[in-house]
C-alpha cells in the first residue's frame, strides 16, 4: 500500500474500498483531472482549480471520489475479510490481465452530468470491469436495508434491481459503462457552458495515446471522507 492508503480494516466503521482505473500520476490526463476536481486522490493534496466561476461547487461530488473510472464499485469488507487477503486477490487478478490501449476519450453528457468516455467500444475495458466485479465479490459485505432503499429510490429496472441484489450495485456487467466523472448532475441551461469549459481543460490531454496498465485499490475511511488511492496494481497477464 502506498503512503496515502488506508486499510479499511484499520479504519472506523463504514470504511469502503473500490477498484478504480486511475491514470498514471505523470499522465497529462491525471494532471488535468486533479486540477479540474481540485484534489489529487493519489497524494491527498488540494489542487488549484481553473479560474472558472462556480467550478468548486459543480465538482464537489466527484471530488470526493477523485479522478477515476469505477471497475468494482465501493464496498465495505465482509466480516472476517482482511486487507492483506483483498490486496493479494486484487494483485492476482491484475496478474491475469494484459495491458491494453485505451481508446481516445471525449467529454460527453451522461444523463445530465459530464464525464470522459471512450470514443469507440473497448471490449477489454468491459472484460476488466466484469472480472473486477466478480473476482473481488467474496470480499464484499452485503448492503444493508438503508443502502438498498437509497439505491432504489431513483428507480431501477427489474434487471438493475437483480444486479443490486446479487452484486450490491445496479450498474455492473451489461449496465456498466466506462466513465471518468467531471461534474455533478447539471441543469439543462448549465450543460453547454460546463461542457465547453471541460473540453478546453482536457483537450491537450485527450490527444495523448495511453494504455490501461494498472488497476487501483482506493479507500474511504468513513462516510463523508474523500477516497484515497491506496495501491496501484500492474496488469501483467
Amino acid at each position: 500500500m502506498t503512503a496515502g492508503g488506508v486499510s479499511p480494516v484499520d479504519a472506523p466503521f463504514g470504511a469502503r474500498v473500490a477498484l478504480y482505473y486511475v491514470p498514471e500520476a505523470d499522465d497529462p490526463l491525471a494532471i488535468a483531472g486533479a486540477r479540474w476536481l481540485g484534489r489529487d486522490a493519489e497524494t491527498g493534496s488540494a489542487v488549484s482549480q481553473p479560474a472558472i466561476d462556480g467550478i468548486a461547487e459543480v465538482t464537489a461530488d466527484p471530488r470526493v471520489y477523485g479522478f477515476h473510472a469505477t471497475l468494482k464499485p465501493p464496498m465495505r469488507l465482509a466480516d472476517g475479510a482482511s486487507w492483506a487477503e483483498l490486496e493479494r486477490a486484487a494483485d492476482e487478478l491484475a496478474a491475469s490481465v494484459a495491458p491494453f490501449d485505451l481508446p481516445p476519450l471525449t467529454v460527453v453528457d451522461v444523463h445530465g452530468f459530464l464525464a470522459l468516455r471512450e470514443t469507440v467500444p473497448c471490449p477489454a475495458l468491459q472484460a476488466l470491469a466484469d472480472l473486477c466485479v466478480a473476482g473481488m465479490d467474496a470480499f464484499r459485505a452485503p448492503p444493508g436495508a438503508e443502502e438498498l432503499a437509497r439505491r432504489r429510490c431513483g428507480g431501477l429496472s427489474a434487471a438493475q434491481d437483480g444486479l443490486l441484489r446479487r452484486w450490491g450495485y445496479p450498474y455492473v456487467f451489461g449496465a456498466w459503462f466506462f466513465h471518468l466523472t467531471l461534474t455533478r448532475r447539471l441543469q439543462v441551461d448549465e450543460r453547454a457552458r460546463w461542457r465547453e469549459a471541460a473540453e478546453a481543460q482536457f483537450a491537450p490531454a485527450l490527444g495523448v495515446p495511453r494504455r490501461v496498465s494498472a488497476i487501483c485499490l482506493s479507500t474511504q475511511i468513513g462516510p463523508g471522507y474523500p477516497f484515497r488511492l491506496a495501491t496501484r496494481l500492474t496488469l501483467r497477464g
